[in-house]
């Protein structure tokens, strides 16, 4: 069954040919309207709460997901939706635009899930998108690594840290919880300077 979203306000952060990235906040008990979903999409859950979703002619299901969660929602038809556990519920989807292409691999030796596998580990892989939850530890440093494919990252903390590239160039990389960026193609080292764990969600796309 499809996650669905019944969005208040949805904001547009990211759009481009690959995706459409949008945050949303869905209010507690307050039923949508109909809507379906034409793409499949990656959502990630900044906050806890449980869904209601109702498709047309169809039983209901229950979605039940807790901060930081990831879910793969595919395209969907006509229907309802509805938080019904009782605080609102940010959500961060993003709708993937294009089918996959089999010539866009994740197979670089410094694939950052090979390099650092404590600290990048896949959520899921399929022909679309490879989703990667980050987890770098306070004042932790990882190695070089390369990301050989378009991104979206979603901040799950607060980033406060610094990237490094093989020309010996120095960025800081700062971000605050819940915001979204776009990362094309790179390769770095990179260093948490917190004083606690840094935790993303990272979509790289095969599209």
């Amino acid at each position: 069954m499809a996650a669905g979203l019944s969005a208040q306000g949805p904001q547009v952060l990211i759009e481009n040919d690959q995706a459409r990235v949008v945050k949303a906040v869905s209010q507690p008990h307050a039923k949508g309207q109909p809507h379906e979903h034409k793409v499949n999409r990656v959502m990630i859950y900044l906050t806890p709460g449980r869904q209601e979703i109702t498709p047309q002619g169809g039983k209901t299901a229950v979605l039940e997901f807790k901060a930081g969660d990831v879910k793969w929602s595919p395209a969907s038809g006509m229907h309802v939706s509805e938080i019904t556990s009782d605080q609102p519920v940010t959500i961060v989807e993003v709708e993937v635009k294009k089918p996959g292409d089999a010539a866009k691999m994740v197979s670089a030796a410094l694939d950052p899930v090979k390099v650092a596998p404590k600290d990048y580990k896949v959520v899921f892989d399929n022909s679309q998108v490879r989703v990667v939850r980050v987890r770098i530890g306070a004042h932790q440093k990882v190695p070089l690594h390369e990301h050989v494919l378009n991104r979206v990252v979603v901040y799950l903390t607060d980033q406060n840290g610094t990237m490094t590239t093989p020309d010996g160039k120095t960025e800081t990389a700062q971000h605050k919880a819940g915001e979204v960026s776009w990362g094309s193609p790179t390769k770095h080292r990179e260093e948490n300077l917190r004083d606690g764990t840094f935790e993303a969600v990272v979509m790289e796309f095969k599209n």
